[in-house]
Order: C-alpha cells, then sequence, then structure tokens
C-alpha cells in the first residue's frame, strides 16, 4: 500500500518522474534512429514519422474543433501529440526487419513515448499534480481530529481583527494538511444528490493545540474533474507562510458526482439536491464540525470552471451565508458549455427554468441584497474563450451591488496558471476582509 500510495503521489509536473520518461523516451529514439539504411529503411522511418506526426496534429486539430474540453486545447498539447505519435509510429516500423535487441527497444519506445505524451500534454494542462489527481484516486488519509467549534461563537468575539492578536506557537507545522472527509466525518447530503467525497484544507494556524477561529472557504472544481485539495494547498500554504500560518479553512467539494456528467448547479429529479448539498448541508456540517469565524463576512464560496459557474450563482443565491465568492475562469451561468444536455436532463427540457437559474436572472431577482458582499473574477490573461465571459459577470455582480474585482492571469489560458493565478489574486483580495492581514 504504501509503494503504491508513493507512485500515486508522485509528482508528474514537474520532477525526477517526468524527466526521467522523457529521457528515456529520446534515448529509445536515437537508438532506433541509429542503424545501417537501406532505401526501404529509410523511407519506411520517414514515413513512419511523418504519418506519425499528421496523425498527432490531426487529433488535436479535430478535439478543438468539436469543442471537447470547452476552451482551445493549451499550444504544447499540439507538439506533444504530433512527437508522441511520431515516435509511436516509429517503433511500430522499427519492429520489422530487425533483430531481438531492437524489437525490444522498438517495445521500450512505444511504452514510453505514450507515457511521455501523456505526461506532457497533462504538463500543458497544469491541473494534476500527481498520479492520483489524474487518475481520479485519491490516496488522502481520513480526517482525525477537527478544530471544534466554539461554545458561544460571536462574530466579534475581539474587537481587533485576527492578524493584531494572533501569536504563532513555537511548535505550529510549517504546511498546512490536507484530509478525505470519509466514514463518519463525510459530509451528509440530505437531498438525494450523491457527492464524491470532499477534502479539507486545514492552514497551520488550525493545526496547533488551540486554534484560532478562521474564515472558511468552500472550493469547486472543473469539468471534467475531481474535488482534489492540491491547487488549494499550494496556493494557501504560500499565503499562510508570508502571515504567520493563517489561512482560510477550506473544504474542497464536488458540485458533479462524476467527471462525466454536469447537473448544472441545481437541485434536480435526474442529478439530486446539487444546490441543497452546497448551500444547506454543507454550511450546517462547517457550524457543527469546525472552528470558524461566523457570519457571512468570514464565509466564501469559490469555483474554477464549471464551479465558478456554481460559485457565481450560489453567491448570488445566498447572500445570507456567502459574504463572498470568488469564481475563477467560470462559465458565465451553469450549462453555457452544453446547454442542450442541461436543459433535457436538468430541467426537463423547461428553458424558462433554466434561463431562471442564470445568475443574471438571480440578481435582478434580488435588487439592493448585496450590499456590503465582495466578488472576485478572475481568468487568464489569453483565455478568449471565458475571460469575456468573466468580465461579463463581473460588470452584472457590479451593477448588483457587489463589491467587485476583475483580474486577468497575466499570460494565463484557460488551465493551471490560470487556476493558480486566480487563487492567489482571491486570497489577495479576500484576506484583509477576512482580517488575516491589514
Amino acid at each position: 500500500m504504501r509503494m503504491l500510495n508513493w507512485v500515486l503521489n508522485a509528482d508528474i509536473l514537474a520532477g525526477p518522474v517526468p524527466w526521467t520518461a522523457w529521457g528515456v523516451t529520446a534515448l529509445c529514439v536515437a537508438i532506433l534512429l541509429v542503424r545501417r539504411y537501406t532505401p526501404r529503411r529509410l523511407l519506411r522511418a520517414v514515413l513512419a514519422i511523418a504519418v506519425g506526426s499528421a496523425l498527432g496534429l490531426a487529433l488535436n486539430w479535430m478535439l478543438d474543433a468539436v469543442d471537447a474540453f470547452g476552451t482551445p486545447l493549451p499550444g504544447q498539447v499540439k507538439w506533444w501529440a504530433a512527437g508522441g505519435f511520431a515516435a509511436v509510429a516509429l517503433g511500430i516500423v522499427s519492429l520489422w526487419d530487425s533483430k531481438a535487441l531492437r524489437k525490444i527497444t522498438a517495445v521500450l519506445t512505444i511504452v514510453f513515448a505514450l507515457v511521455s505524451a501523456t505526461l506532457g500534454i497533462n504538463a500543458a494542462f497544469g491541473l494534476d499534480r500527481n498520479l492520483g489527481d489524474l487518475l481520479e484516486i485519491s490516496t488522502l488519509a481520513p480526517v482525525g481530529a477537527l478544530p471544534k467549534p466554539l461554545a458561544t461563537p460571536t462574530a466579534s468575539a475581539d474587537p481587533q481583527p485576527l492578524y493584531a492578536t494572533w501569536k504563532a506557537p513555537a511548535d505550529m507545522p510549517r504546511q498546512g494538511e490536507v484530509r478525505q472527509l470519509s466514514g463518519a466525518q463525510r459530509i451528509p447530503s440530505t437531498a438525494g444528490f450523491v457527492p464524491r467525497d470532499a477534502s479539507i484544507y486545514l492552514p497551520p494556524a488550525a493545526l496547533v493545540k488551540d486554534p484560532p477561529a478562521l474564515p472558511v472557504m468552500v472550493q469547486m472544481m472543473g469539468l471534467p474533474g475531481s474535488p482534489t485539495p492540491t491547487a488549494i494547498k499550494t496556493a494557501v500554504d504560500a499565503y499562510a507562510a508570508k502571515h504567520d500560518g493563517l489561512g482560510p479553512i477550506v473544504i474542497v467539494a464536488d458540485q458533479l458526482g462524476s467527471s462525466r456528467q454536469n447537473p448544472g448547479c441545481a437541485d434536480s429529479k435526474a442529478f439530486g439536491g446539487v444546490n441543497t448539498y452546497f448551500n444547506v448541508d454543507i454550511p450546517n456540517w462547517i457550524r457543527t464540525h469546525l472552528r470558524v469565524l461566523p457570519g457571512p463576512a468570514n464565509w466564501t464560496i469559490s469555483g474554477y470552471s464549471n464551479g465558478g459557474a456554481c460559485s457565481f450563482l450560489y453567491g448570488a443565491q445566498h447572500p445570507e451565508i456567502w459574504g463572498s465568492l470568488l469564481d475563477i475562469s467560470g462559465e458565465e451561468w451553469p450549462g453555457m458549455e452544453s446547454p442542450k444536455p442541461v436543459v433535457s436532463l436538468v430541467f426537463g427540457g423547461d428553458r424558462a427554468a433554466f434561463d431562471a437559474n442564470k445568475p443574471a436572472s438571480v440578481l435582478a431577482a434580488h435588487p439592493g441584497a448585496y450590499a456590503g458582499r465582495t466578488a472576485v473574477f478572475t481568468a487568464g490573461g489569453s483565455d478568449h474563450v471565458y475571460g469575456p465571459h468573466a468580465q461579463h459577470a463581473a460588470e452584472l455582480a457590479k451593477a448588483a451591488g457587489f463589491s467587485t474585482t476583475y483580474y486577468a492571469v497575466p499570460g494565463a489560458g484557460h488551465v493551471g496558471p490560470a487556476l493558480s493565478g486566480g487563487l492567489d489574486e482571491g486570497l489577495r483580495v479576500l484576506a484583509p476582509l477576512w482580517g488575516l492581514q491589514p
């Protein structure tokens, strides 16, 4: 089990794992290319490389043409696809007219070329840090003891903000911890929705003997995707390292139920009570299980891509719960990528109900409800699909009364750097409101 966990937790974005795979692939390709050529062998090798490269580029073009991922593929993907397919094709033709050692090298080339291309494409997306994330297999340990709620929580137990009164003890951990909310600590879903297990991030300040009450954030990831806390841990650990271990407690929860379905952020017969899970079940669990600061000012709903659409909707629907929202590269409204199946499955073909579930409709129906509420919208500066939607969402929120920030992450598209940059910007804007810094 330990070995399996080590494999699943190995860093596949940087470090020895991808570089080893890429190095072995390059070595195998070089060995296959160095041989005594006849005209037939040379033609076969050249055609294999050319056809393999063309197939990789064609596949990239086709996936973009059918909008398979809801956004243009990162630029590096086409080169990894072309190179991977070329190496595989070279390996295949090298199995012909060759001795045993060359055949073994050819097989190794095929295997490592596929692994290398997968790792390269994953690095281009920058979302899955380890193999467990990529395969949606969690290796997190179940959560143990949690910082219990205060017996008599008040909105201002101390008139001073937390950063002014908090002194980190000498034995405070340097980094936060992530754990699985499973078993007895699983967040119950009361309205029929079956989510995958949520995870929780506890910043260093929450891991001391007598932790302070901290702000809380609920985070959702994208589609396809799983409730992995890797990006959250990286972002909040970096923030906490500069602020005496302070940071929000973050629950990374599942709004999908599966990486192959889109419940549209709504309660429905098809998928159960997704909205209820996030706006009733999770808040109730937080109040009874965690030492968090009370009141909307200290509670944030956050999401990336598909989760960003949900965060905007839930922040608009429930300003009495969520005093702030963070929408990272989100759809402007739930189901924007593929409206037809959402209208059909989630809303039973009722287009009016689908439209009423858009944040613009919710905002218009609640004039004056958003005074004192904060909305942060971010998108990659090079994301020409979701960037305009994020800007328009920010305009809608500002017109409705939210104190609104829009931030374009420099040089980022829709994937990893947009997520990490969006989380960093969200913490920068929200931390002073939570009392974690001046």
